[in-house]
Parts: C-alpha cells; structure tokens; sequence
C-alpha cells in the first residue's frame, strides 16, 4: 500500500465519524453544543498548527502561503472557541455583534493572500491588470445572484446596523474568497500541485458552508452540532493535511524521469524498457490532456461571469421586480471589464505572437545554420528531429535519419556506456549537472566523404564510424543532443600519444614503453612470464655507416633493422628502439622454451633466439643507393625472483658492453662476475672525487649563437677534469659512472654527482657575476639532471643564498633539466622549478626530441627554452623525416611561446636548415668550441659570429 494512503484512509474515518456523529445529534443537546463549538475550534487549530509548523521546517517560495493559511485558521479557531464560550460555558445566546464574528470576519483576509502566494505570478503589467478583471468579472458575477437570491433581502429588513453588516460583511467575504480561489486556480504552479488542489478544496468547501449558513432558510434553524458542521470541520482537516500531501512529488517526478530515459535508452533492445515508456509516457500523456481543458475553462471563466449577471438581471425582469440598482451597476462593471480585458488579452496576443515568430525565425536560423548537429530523441529512444547539418557531419539526410532508434546507430561497444551515462544523468536530481558530455562512435551515411564506396576510408575513424562528441541537455519529453564530429581529434590524441611511446624512426616502442612492457612481464601471472629475458643489440659500425655514406642512410639502416627486429620476434613478445642504434627485445612466456629450473636448457634456448636475431641483423643492407654491413653485439639477462625492470635491463646492458669488448659481433649472458666492472667505475667515482677536493676541475664555456645574425647570446657552462697527468676529460669521459645499482655502489655514484652539481653550479654562478661586474654580462646556462635538481643539496633556498652573495641579476642564469631521472618524482621537480622561476632563474629542457623527454615534463614544468637533442641535429640535413620532426618541434615551441636552442649544430648546411625551420639559438662547432674564461671575454668583446653559409670553413676564435 503506497505511503500516502494510510493518512488518506485516516481523514476520511475522521470526517465520516464526525459527520456521523452530527447526523445522530452526539446522544445530548450538551454533547452536540461542544462538539459543534470546540470540536470545531480544535479542528481549525489542528490546520493553524499543521500550517505553520510545516512553514517552519520548510524554507521554499511556498512558505508565506502556509503562513497565511496558519493564520486564518487560527482565526476560525478562536471564533469558534469564543462562540462555545458562549454556548456551552455562559449557556447563554451570542450577541448580534459578538468578538467571535470579528475572528470570523478576520479568516477570509489571510487565507486570499495566501492564495495569491500560490498563483503564479503575472510578468507583465497587463497580466496584473487581467488578473484583477479576472477576479471582478467573477466575484462580480456571484455578487450579482447572491444579491438577487439572498442579500438585498437581508439588506432590506428592518434589523439593526451591526447585524445588517454582518449579514452583508460574511457572504461578501466569502464572495471575495471564492473569486480568488476560481480566478487563481487556472494560474497556480505547477510545483506542489496535489498541496494546492487540496488547500483550494478545503477553502472551497469552508465558504460553501459559510454561504449555507448564511441563507436565510438555515440561519434561523442553526443549531451547534448539526450536520452543516461537518463541512466546516471537513475543511479544517482537509487544510491541516494539504501541506504534507507533495512530499513524495519531487521524488516521484525524478523516478517517473528515469524510468522514461530507461526505457528510452534501451529502446527496441528488449521488452523491460516497455512498461516503463508506456508509464512515463501514459502520466505525462494525462497531464498534458488535463492542461488544456483547464486552459478552455479558464478562457470561458470571463464569459461565463458576464452570463451570470445577465441571469440575474433577466431572474429580476421575470420576477416582475424592477431592475436593482446593485445588480444593474455590477454588471455594466463586469461588462466593462470584459471589455476591456479583451482588448488587453488581443493586444498582448498580437505582441506574443510577433515575439514567438521573431524567436523562431532566429532559433531556426541557429539551428540550420549550426555546425553541429542538433538531435531531439523521443523517451523510447526514437529520433524526433535532426537538424540539417547531419548531411554535412554524418552523411546522412536529416530526413533519414528521423524516425530511427538512436541505438541502431551508436557503435555496439560503446553502448552500453552511453546507456549508463544517460541513465545515471536522468536520475540525478533537478539541482545537479544541467548537461552532460559523451563521446561514442556514431554511424556514418555514404554521402560523408570518404564514406562506404568514395575510396577515402581516412574520413573515417574506424570502418564508416566517426568519432562523436555530445553533450545531452534534458528535454521536456525526451533528450537533445548537440553533437560535433571529433574524428580527427581522436586519430591526433592517438597519434601524440603512439608518438609518446613509440620511436619516431623506427615506429618501434621507445625505451619508456619498453620499460613498462617489462616490467608488466615480471609482474605477470602467467606461469611462462617467470621465464622473461631482455636482450640488448647495439649495432656495430653504425657510425662508420653515417660518416661514409651519411646520415641519411643511417636512417634507412635504423629503420630496416627496426623492422627486421620485429619479423624475428614471436607475436608475445616486443622489441625497442632505445636510441641511436642501440635496440632491445623482451622474450616472454618461456623465451628459453623450458621451465625455469632447468637452467641450462633456458640459457641454450634463448642463446639461440639471440645467435639468430644476430645473423639477421647482420645481413647487408641497402642503404643510401649502396650496400653496406654491420654486425650486432648482443647482451642477455633473465628474470630472476626479486629482479626488477632496472635491474634486469641494467644486467642486459651490462652483458652487451662485455660483447663489444670481447670483439663484437657476439653474444654474451649476464653473470654476476661483470659487477667487477661496475666496481672498477666506484673506483673511478673516487678518484673524481679526489679530483674535485684537490681542485682538478675547470669550467668552459661554449657560445650559444641566434641563428639569423650570428649574435653571442648566451653561455653554456661545461665542466672539464684534468688530471694530474695532464690530461683533460670531458663530461661524456668522467660521468660514465655505474648504473645504480642499489647498494654502496650507486650511492657512492649519487654522492660524487650530487657533489660534482653542486661545484658546477657555484662557479657558473660566480663566474657569470664577476663577468656582469666587468661590464661584460651575459646570461649563462648550467645542465643539471633531475635527480640532482630534486636533490636536498640544491634546494631553492640554497640556490637563493648563491645568487644574493654573487649578486648576479634576475634572468642571467638558466637551469638546463637533463633528461629526467625515473627516481625523480615529477612532482617534486614542478615544485623545484617553479621556486627556482620566484627567483628569476630561466628554465631549459634538454634533450627534445630524443625520446627521454616525457610529454609529461613539457606539459607540467615551468619551461621557458626547448633544447633539441644532439641525435636530431645529427642527420638533419640529411634526412626529410628528421627535418619534418625537427620542424614539429620547433613549431611546437612557437606555439607555447618557448625559445628553441638546437645543441651538436657542427655543421654549416645543419646551421642552414635550423635557420629556415625557425630555430632561434644554436651551439656547436659550426660557430665556436667550448672556451677558457680568458678567450670567453674576447667572444664577449667581438659580439658576434660568422654566419656559416658566409664562410664555412671559418670557425671564429678557434
């Protein structure tokens, strides 16, 4: 039994023993008195309490209503209470003009401004204006039959004043009442409307009382405790409940909404969507049904009025009487208003309807000439209306398309999602998200270009679907969707992002795809995943293969021993470009073919797997127009229990040195004994540390050169060892440390960098100001790695204290971000650097363009310098294809307003292509070598650079 029903059920009992119990006349005359006098007067407090304590706990626009309803009941109860003071405590009769009829008086007042509360209100002057004729027309109307039935006979008595006023005061009143509720009915809000219905009726059923009451036949025979007070006692209960009735509406419009979306959503998919369309529709069907024919009556109510006067003025003529002179001056009232409600109502129809045309003329202008396509889909799914741009976006005629289920045309894997998304945004409530955005593949007609047959499956995203963006608005009986095609969108976001993962070259996985892959093999379930082995190539003679035949057919090597790689390989498994010509491949699922114990067998097997991609890649190649040759020196490592991605391709790596040091061209396993090499490098890691206490390091500079005047403008800082035997090291030399491998070796490692960071940062920095002292300032650049910026050791407040006690100014030096550390959290980094941006200090990001630097850093860190990586500038005269990503560079450092250095430029014709790309800055051999600090200030001096194309084979100050 729904909830509403009990309290329902309740009422009625209620009403019907009171009606009951008045009908039998309560047992004793005593009885009657008090249930007719206090009976009442608690009924009407029950409503007054109901009221305001509803009005209390709630605090929405219908408050006042119920306040006003509270308050007039309060009145009817107290001028019941004082008429049984009267009766039943003084057993004496009421005066003719009592306080109870003051009370009385005082109910109709409250309870018309709690009904204009209810209304809707007018928005216009004219709607206020029609709203008053309204109420005229009929409190006009029942004033002219009620004067003719009952009140100019009441009024023509020979009675006293007060109990004439009286007689007149209660029916006008009610008159006044009953022509607010019959004129305010037709204008109510639909919000709350089962609480008004029942307010209006039990208002409606109070003055019916009152004006039985007030007839002449039933004055006189009024007894306390007859049946008559059973309506009044019926309208109290009825008022006391009517503010509780619509608490269930909200929940049930919502429900009644999801249910219809539902059904909509699914469709002809199945039958379970069939009873909720037809119940959501059926309600929706039946209100709509019911707002026209209240709208007819409404129309009617003015005419109706002005019939009733002319009745009362005929019932006169017919009764032999002469016309009276009340009836005859409210109706000419009420005819003139009729009138002139008329004329309001046509003039405002003719501004309504300029304004209605004027407004769909423009929303059919957007529409048809929108970009987007615009769908009205009914609640069962069923396209109502498809605006003309389909033809253009889908291919399809609108014409086609209307009439169709939505779901025939959404892509059957992508469905299901946008039924939950739609569901999940029907059964929102009212006050959450407006709209929602979905993106699904949608079905493409023929007449889209490149469609099914037109030969140009490009325009499609995948086999005649387009990739479509939508963002559904809730319509008052079904959906609309405004939708754009984001094809091409897609296919970029795929692209930027198989570019992110993915070597430019080559297509292959780069070293960040590669590592995930291996690491998703040791982490795996499968029983063969345990047997995992990375395999290391490093191509042999490769750079004898650019310096003769050139970089372009170094290119053309990569690539086809990129995709000889991947012809040798099993399906499961993957294979990698990690830079230059350096390749890797993953073996998993039983790479040695045998379980993991035996392993011997393993080894053997994956020797040969290893033995056979070496002979492959050894084959000739044709490259550049000529036939060429190199070999593969190959390092493998297995998957033991506890190994972790670095720790296994650091052991491949390992292996792959110790095949080129043992002849190349060969084969090697990792074993545990090439850790003696790594020991060698800690030796050599203290040895640099020596070096650095005993003062053995020095710091060059190399000019950094724009590119279209040959203008010195900045200095790039370059650390250099020279040995106590005389010889000097560069960073490529002394930073080849070990691979971290932990322990007390890796730290050892981070120690000696941490160390080496800090010392080059410090003499760059004084350098640079002694250098800004001398009057000859410009900016200077140091490389840092990303482990050493997130280092403790440079923190932003040490950087700070370096820059203040140098003095040098803001923007004088740039931070270059080597490429990033796996160990070095990005968001620590963002932190640093933009500390390091308070302080005045540029950023730079090293290496673009090689693969190491992460989409990731260019989107979050602060960067005001993209540095193009020395492997890109390599073959970039060479080579179209470099040149084209190059350009993507560049073009992309334009575009977020960046500066665009390009580093390795030892070439003029490579200065010459940079130049026309756009590239701002560059720095290399073609200009200048790294200089000492005394033939830095004779660069500074001279201020500028041949221009390569000028005169190659000058280099300036060398």
């Amino acid at each position: 039994m729904p909830a509403g029903v009990v309290p329902q059920l309740v009422l009625a009992l209620l009403c019907a023993g009171y009606a009951t119990g008045a009908a039998l006349g309560w047992g004793s005359p005593r009885v009657a008195l008090i249930m007719g006098d206090f009976g009442l007067s608690a009924a009407a407090f029950a409503a007054a309490f109901s009221c305001l304590y509803y009005a209390r706990i709630r605090q929405d626009r219908f408050r006042p209503a119920w306040l006003m309803f509270g308050v007039s009941s309060a009145m009817a109860g107290i001028g019941n209470g004082i008429w049984g003071w009267y009766e039943v405590v003084l057993q004496r009769p009421l005066p003719e003009a009592s306080v109870a009829d003051f009370f009385f008086l005082l109910f109709a007042p409250p309870a018309v401004i709690g009904l204009l509360v209810l209304a809707r209100r007018p928005v216009s002057r004219a709607g206020w204006i029609c709203l008053g004729l309204d109420t005229w027309l009929i409190g006009g109307s029942l004033l002219t039959i009620s004067w003719t039935l009952a009140l100019a006979h009441a009024a023509g008595d020979d009675e006293s004043v007060p109990r004439v006023a009286l007689s007149l005061a209660y029916p006008l009143l009610d008159i006044v009442l009953v022509s607010m509720v019959l004129a305010l009915h037709f204008r109510r809000t639909a919000a709350g409307r089962s609480a008004i219905n029942t307010a209006i009726g039990a208002l409606v059923l109070t003055v019916l009382c009152d004006a039985l009451f007030t007839s002449p036949l039933l004055q006189e025979q009024y007894r306390s405790g007859q049946l008559l007070d059973a309506g009044w006692f019926a309208g109290s209960v009825l008022l006391a409940y009517a503010p509780w009735v619509g608490r269930g509406e909200e929940a049930e419009e919502v429900e009644e909404i999801d249910l219809a979306g539902a059904a909509g959503a699914a469709g002809p998919a199945g039958p379970a969507g069939e009873p909720g369309e037809v119940d959501g529709a059926g309600k929706r069907g039946r209100e709509e049904r019911a707002r026209p024919i209240a709208g007819h009556i409404g129309a009617l109510a003015p005419y109706l009025a002005a019939g009733v006067c002319t009745l009362g003025i005929l019932y006169n003529l017919l009764d032999g009487r002469s016309v009276d002179r009340v009836v005859l001056m409210t109706a000419c009232t009420v005819v003139l208003a009729l009138v002139v409600r008329q004329a309001i109502m046509l003039l405002d129809n003719i501004s309504l309807t300029q304004e209605l045309a004027q407004k769909e003329n423009h929303f059919r202008s957007l529409v048809q000439g929108s970009s987007d396509v615009i769908m009205i889909a009914a609640p069962s799914g069923v396209l109502r209306y498809v605006s003309p741009a389909a033809l253009g976006v889908y291919g399809t005629d609108p014409e086609e398309l209307v009439g169709c289920e939505l779901a025939g045309l959404i892509h059957p894997d992508d469905l299901g999602r946008v039924l939950h998304e739609v569901r999940r945004f029907l059964s929102a409530p009212p006050g959450g998200a407006r709209s929602i955005r979905i993106e699904c593949r949608f079905r493409a007609g023929r007449g889209r270009r490149g469609g099914p047959g037109a030969g140009d499956e490009g325009a499609y995203g995948e086999d005649g679907w387009l990739n479509v963006e939508s963002t559904v608005n809730r319509h008052h009986n079904g959906l609309i969707f405004n939708s754009r095609d984001v094809t091409e969108r897609v296919r970029l976001q795929a692209q930027l992002q198989h570019s992110a993962s993915h070597d430019a070259l080559t297509d292959l996985p780069n070293r960040a795809l590669f590592t995930e892959r291996v690491g998703h093999a040791l982490g795996g379930r499968r029983a063969g995943d345990a047997n995992a082995a990375v395999l290391f190539i490093d191509l042999d003679g490769f750079k004898a293969v650019n310096d003769t035949v050139g970089h372009a057919a170094g290119d053309e090597l990569l690539i086809q021993a990129g995709r000889r790689l991947q012809e040798s390989i099993r399906s499961g498994d993957s294979a990698a470009r990690l830079g230059g010509d350096e390749f890797a491949v993953l073996l998993v699922g039983g790479a040695a073919g045998e379980n993991r114990s035996d392993g011997t067998v393993r080894e053997r097997r994956t020797r040969e797997v290893a033995d056979r991609l070496r002979v492959r890649l050894s084959e000739p190649y044709t490259a550049g127009g000529v036939e060429v040759r190199v070999a593969a020196s190959i390092g493998v490592a297995f998957a033991e229990p506890g190994s972790t991605p670095a720790d296994l391709m650091r052991n491949a790596d390992l292996a792959m040195y110790r095949a080129k040091q043992a002849g190349k061209a060969r084969v090697e396993l990792y074993a545990p004994q090439m850790q003696a090499e790594v020991v060698r490098r800690i030796e050599m890691a203290n040895r640099l540390r020596s070096a650095l206490d005993d003062g053995q390091f020095t710091l060059v500079h190399q000019p950094v050169v724009e590119l279209s005047s040959g203008r010195l403008a900045a200095l790039s800082a370059q650390p250099r060892w020279r040995s106590a035997q005389g010889i000097v090291h560069t960073p490529a030399e002394f930073m080849q440390g070990p691979p971290d491998t932990g322990g007390r070796g890796g730290g050892q490692d981070r120690a000696r960098a941490a160390e080496l960071a800090r010392w080059l940062l410090e003499a760059t920095v004084e350098q640079a100001a002694a250098r800004y002292e001398a009057g000859m300032g410009i900016p200077v650049t140091v490389r840092l790695s990303a482990a050493r910026l997130t280092d403790r050791s440079m923190s932003p407040p040490l950087v700070e204290a370096l820059l203040m006690r140098h003095g040098l100014p803001p923007g004088a030096l740039t931070v270059e971000v080597a490429d990033s550390d796996a160990r070095a959290g990005m968001d620590e980094l963002e932190r640093r650097l933009v500390a390091l941006r308070r302080l005045g200090v540029r950023i730079a990001l090293d290496g673009f363009g090689s693969g190491h630097a992460a989409i990731a850093a260019l989107r979050r860190l602060p960067v005001d310098v993209l540095k193009l990586d020395r492997g890109l500038v390599d073959g970039l005269a060479e080579s179209p294809r470099l040149r084209a990503i190059a350009a993507g560079m560049i073009g992309i450092a334009g575009e977020l307003g960046l500066d665009s250095t390009a580093e390795g430029v030892d070439l003029p014709e490579q200065a010459e292509v940079l130049r026309a790309l756009g590239c701002r800055h560059a720095q290399g051999m073609a200009y200048c070598e790294p200089l000492e600090e005394e033939r830095v200030r004779d660069a500074l001096a001279l201020g500028a650079f041949a221009l390569p194309e000028e005169d190659p084979s000058a280099i300036a100050l060398t």
